[in-house]
């Protein structure tokens, strides 16, 4: 493997998200589409965060009311990922000015449990997207 490509994430108001994502959180929208996806449609933006070579797709189904709910940390699936950034206390001031809910708050980690060598720290914290989707930005600390 050579990384990731791309995460996708389900949105149950693109008009609601959007803004969150591209405004709030930075991503520049690439595509903004609607689809044919199997027996249906969605409507599909792509974004991309600064020059790294993966993506993030959100994915409204069309046509239908949306289903599910995001899933809670540690439950079996993706419950959560999370972004490399460098102003970390910046963009969750912006948040939480937003009304963005934190589920855990800035705080200092080891490093090694981002497979790094212990005693170096990486700042840390978890947030919701207007779904409930747990996302979370971390920072090297030199």
């Amino acid at each position: 493997m050579k990384g990731i490509s791309h995460v996708a994430i389900g949105v149950s108001d693109m008009e609601r998200a959007l803004p969150f994502y591209r405004d709030l959180l930075g991503l520049e929208v690439m595509l903004d589409a609607v689809e044919n996806v199997g027996r249906g449609k969605r409507r599909a933006v792509y974004m991309r965060w600064g020059n790294n070579s993966g993506f993030l797709v959100l994915s409204q189904t069309l046509e239908r009311e949306p289903s599910g709910k995001p899933l809670r940390l540690h439950q079996v699936g993706l419950h959560h990922f999370a972004f490399w950034v460098d102003d970390l206390k910046e963009r969750a001031e912006k948040l939480e000015q937003a009304g963005v809910r934190f589920l855990v708050p800035p705080y200092e980690a080891d490093a090694i449990a981002y497979g790094e060598k212990g005693g170096g720290k990486v700042l840390t914290t978890l947030f919701e997207d207007p779904d409930g989707t747990i996302l979370q930005f971390d920072q090297r600390l030199h």
